[in-house]
Protein backbone atom coordinates (compact mmCIF):
# COMPACT_ATOMS: atom_id res chain seq x y z
CA UNK A 1 0.00 0.00 0.00
CA UNK A 2 2.87 2.39 0.77
CA UNK A 3 4.37 1.78 -2.66
CA UNK A 4 0.95 2.33 -4.22
CA UNK A 5 0.63 5.69 -2.46
CA UNK A 6 4.05 6.77 -3.73
CA UNK A 7 3.12 5.80 -7.29
CA UNK A 8 -0.19 7.64 -6.95
CA UNK A 9 1.64 10.71 -5.64
CA UNK A 10 4.04 10.67 -8.59
CA UNK A 11 1.16 10.35 -11.05
CA UNK A 12 -0.52 13.32 -9.40
CA UNK A 13 2.75 15.22 -9.59
CA UNK A 14 3.04 14.50 -13.30
CA UNK A 15 -0.46 15.61 -14.25
CA UNK A 16 -0.32 18.73 -12.08
CA UNK A 17 3.05 19.57 -13.61
CA UNK A 18 1.50 19.34 -17.08
CA UNK A 19 -1.22 21.79 -16.04
CA UNK A 20 1.41 24.19 -14.69
CA UNK A 21 3.62 23.88 -17.76
CA UNK A 22 0.65 24.43 -20.09
CA UNK A 23 -0.13 27.69 -18.31
CA UNK A 24 3.53 28.66 -18.68
CA UNK A 25 3.52 27.95 -22.42
CA UNK A 26 0.29 29.92 -22.88
CA UNK A 27 1.92 32.88 -21.11
CA UNK A 28 4.96 32.54 -23.40
CA UNK A 29 7.48 31.86 -20.65
CA UNK A 30 10.94 30.59 -21.54
CA UNK A 31 11.99 26.98 -20.83
CA UNK A 32 13.20 27.75 -17.32
CA UNK A 33 9.98 29.60 -16.51
CA UNK A 34 7.88 26.68 -17.77
CA UNK A 35 9.88 24.22 -15.62
CA UNK A 36 9.52 26.46 -12.57
CA UNK A 37 5.78 26.69 -13.11
CA UNK A 38 5.47 22.94 -13.63
CA UNK A 39 7.29 22.20 -10.35
CA UNK A 40 5.37 24.87 -8.46
CA UNK A 41 2.02 23.47 -9.61
CA UNK A 42 3.07 19.91 -8.87
CA UNK A 43 4.78 20.30 -5.51
CA UNK A 44 3.45 23.36 -3.69
CA UNK A 45 0.35 21.70 -2.24
CA UNK A 46 2.32 18.74 -0.94
CA UNK A 47 5.06 20.93 0.51
CA UNK A 48 2.54 23.07 2.40
CA UNK A 49 0.77 19.94 3.66
CA UNK A 50 4.00 18.32 4.86
CA UNK A 51 5.13 21.48 6.65
CA UNK A 52 1.79 21.75 8.47
CA UNK A 53 1.83 18.15 9.70
CA UNK A 54 5.53 18.22 10.61
CA UNK A 55 6.71 15.83 7.89
CA UNK A 56 10.00 17.59 7.28
CA UNK A 57 11.82 17.87 5.02
CA UNK A 58 8.84 17.75 2.63
CA UNK A 59 8.62 14.64 0.47
CA UNK A 60 8.82 16.67 -2.75
CA UNK A 61 12.27 17.96 -1.74
CA UNK A 62 13.74 14.59 -0.81
CA UNK A 63 15.67 12.95 -3.63
CA UNK A 64 15.13 13.61 -7.32
CA UNK A 65 11.85 11.78 -7.97
CA UNK A 66 9.39 14.67 -7.72
CA UNK A 67 11.66 17.27 -9.28
CA UNK A 68 12.52 14.86 -12.07
CA UNK A 69 8.88 13.94 -12.78
CA UNK A 70 7.76 17.57 -12.81
CA UNK A 71 10.65 18.61 -15.07
CA UNK A 72 9.89 15.72 -17.44
CA UNK A 73 6.26 16.85 -17.66
CA UNK A 74 7.44 20.42 -18.23
CA UNK A 75 9.81 19.41 -21.03
CA UNK A 76 7.15 17.30 -22.75
CA UNK A 77 4.67 20.16 -22.58
CA UNK A 78 7.23 22.76 -23.73
CA UNK A 79 8.30 20.81 -26.81
CA UNK A 80 5.00 19.06 -27.57
CA UNK A 81 2.56 21.76 -26.59
CA UNK A 82 0.60 21.30 -29.83
CA UNK A 83 -0.19 17.71 -28.87
CA UNK A 84 -1.21 18.74 -25.35
CA UNK A 85 -3.43 21.52 -26.67
CA UNK A 86 -5.33 19.08 -28.88
CA UNK A 87 -6.99 17.79 -25.73
CA UNK A 88 -10.18 19.60 -24.76
CA UNK A 89 -9.40 22.17 -22.07
CA UNK A 90 -6.03 20.50 -21.26
CA UNK A 91 -5.16 22.63 -18.26
CA UNK A 92 -8.52 22.07 -16.61
CA UNK A 93 -8.59 18.32 -17.29
CA UNK A 94 -5.06 17.68 -16.02
CA UNK A 95 -5.75 20.01 -13.12
CA UNK A 96 -8.87 17.99 -12.24
CA UNK A 97 -6.85 14.77 -12.31
CA UNK A 98 -4.16 16.23 -10.08
CA UNK A 99 -6.78 17.68 -7.75
CA UNK A 100 -8.37 14.25 -7.25
CA UNK A 101 -5.10 12.40 -6.71
CA UNK A 102 -3.68 14.97 -4.32
CA UNK A 103 -6.89 15.20 -2.29
CA UNK A 104 -6.65 11.43 -1.77
CA UNK A 105 -2.94 11.50 -0.89
CA UNK A 106 -3.24 14.56 1.35
CA UNK A 107 -6.09 13.27 3.49
CA UNK A 108 -4.55 9.78 3.71
CA UNK A 109 -1.20 11.17 4.84
CA UNK A 110 -2.86 13.50 7.35
CA UNK A 111 -4.69 10.55 8.91
CA UNK A 112 -1.45 8.57 9.04
CA UNK A 113 0.11 11.41 11.05
CA UNK A 114 -2.70 11.25 13.59
CA UNK A 115 -4.80 14.24 12.57
CA UNK A 116 -8.51 14.25 13.33
CA UNK A 117 -11.26 13.95 10.72
CA UNK A 118 -11.80 17.69 10.19
CA UNK A 119 -8.09 18.48 9.99
CA UNK A 120 -7.44 15.55 7.63
CA UNK A 121 -10.25 16.70 5.34
CA UNK A 122 -8.91 20.25 5.24
CA UNK A 123 -5.35 19.02 4.62
CA UNK A 124 -6.62 16.87 1.77
CA UNK A 125 -8.28 19.91 0.23
CA UNK A 126 -5.15 22.01 0.73
CA UNK A 127 -2.97 19.37 -0.92
CA UNK A 128 -5.25 19.50 -3.94
CA UNK A 129 -5.68 23.24 -4.33
CA UNK A 130 -2.27 24.48 -3.13
CA UNK A 131 -0.36 23.82 -6.33
CA UNK A 132 -3.00 25.45 -8.51
CA UNK A 133 -3.06 28.52 -6.29
CA UNK A 134 0.72 28.99 -6.49
CA UNK A 135 0.67 28.35 -10.25
CA UNK A 136 -1.98 31.00 -10.83
CA UNK A 137 -0.34 33.57 -8.56
CA UNK A 138 2.99 33.17 -10.39
CA UNK A 139 1.33 34.27 -13.63
CA UNK A 140 -0.65 37.02 -11.89
CA UNK A 141 -4.17 35.65 -12.32
CA UNK A 142 -6.91 35.03 -9.79
CA UNK A 143 -6.53 31.47 -8.43
CA UNK A 144 -9.19 29.07 -9.64
CA UNK A 145 -10.03 28.13 -6.04
CA UNK A 146 -11.18 31.70 -5.34
CA UNK A 147 -13.50 31.81 -8.32
CA UNK A 148 -16.95 30.31 -8.66
CA UNK A 149 -15.95 26.93 -10.11
CA UNK A 150 -16.45 23.75 -8.08
CA UNK A 151 -12.77 23.37 -7.22
CA UNK A 152 -12.16 23.38 -3.49
CA UNK A 153 -15.61 21.85 -2.99
CA UNK A 154 -14.63 18.88 -5.17
CA UNK A 155 -11.40 18.41 -3.19
CA UNK A 156 -13.33 18.59 0.08
CA UNK A 157 -15.77 15.95 -1.14
CA UNK A 158 -12.97 13.61 -2.15
CA UNK A 159 -11.07 14.09 1.11
CA UNK A 160 -14.28 13.52 3.09
CA UNK A 161 -14.70 10.08 1.51
CA UNK A 162 -11.21 9.12 2.71
CA UNK A 163 -11.96 10.28 6.24
CA UNK A 164 -15.36 8.54 6.36
CA UNK A 165 -13.87 5.33 4.97
CA UNK A 166 -11.14 5.43 7.62
CA UNK A 167 -13.68 5.99 10.40
CA UNK A 168 -15.75 3.02 9.18
CA UNK A 169 -12.59 0.91 8.72
CA UNK A 170 -13.44 0.17 5.10
CA UNK A 171 -10.83 -1.29 2.69
CA UNK A 172 -8.45 1.51 1.74
CA UNK A 173 -8.05 0.87 -1.98
CA UNK A 174 -11.76 0.93 -2.92
CA UNK A 175 -12.25 4.00 -0.73
CA UNK A 176 -9.39 5.77 -2.50
CA UNK A 177 -10.84 4.91 -5.91
CA UNK A 178 -14.27 6.24 -4.90
CA UNK A 179 -12.68 9.37 -3.41
CA UNK A 180 -10.65 10.17 -6.52
CA UNK A 181 -13.60 9.38 -8.79
CA UNK A 182 -15.93 11.65 -6.84
CA UNK A 183 -13.48 14.55 -6.80
CA UNK A 184 -12.61 14.25 -10.48
CA UNK A 185 -16.24 13.72 -11.44
CA UNK A 186 -17.44 16.84 -9.65
CA UNK A 187 -14.67 18.95 -11.15
CA UNK A 188 -15.17 17.53 -14.64
CA UNK A 189 -18.91 18.08 -14.53
CA UNK A 190 -18.33 21.64 -13.37
CA UNK A 191 -16.07 22.18 -16.38
CA UNK A 192 -18.40 20.40 -18.78
CA UNK A 193 -21.70 21.94 -17.68
CA UNK A 194 -20.57 25.18 -16.07
CA UNK A 195 -21.58 24.27 -12.53
CA UNK A 196 -20.76 27.18 -10.27
CA UNK A 197 -21.17 28.34 -6.71
CA UNK A 198 -23.14 31.55 -6.12
CA UNK A 199 -21.12 34.65 -6.95
CA UNK A 200 -21.15 37.72 -4.71
CA UNK A 201 -23.04 40.64 -6.25
CA UNK A 202 -21.83 43.98 -4.88
CA UNK A 203 -24.61 46.20 -3.60
CA UNK A 204 -24.71 49.77 -4.88
CA UNK A 205 -23.56 52.32 -2.35
CA UNK A 206 -25.78 55.19 -1.30
CA UNK A 207 -26.06 57.91 -3.87
CA UNK A 208 -25.53 55.63 -6.86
Amino acid sequence: MELFLVVLDLIGTFVFAISGATVGVRHRLDLFGVLVLSFAAAASGGIIRDLLIGATPPTALIGWNYIGVSCLAGLITFYRCESIEKLRNPVQIFDAMGLALFAVIGSTKALAFGLGPVSATLLGMLSGVGGGMVRDMLVARTPVVLRSDLYAVAALAGASVIVIGDALELPRLPVMVVSAGLCFGLRFMAIRFGWRLPVAAPRPTEGE
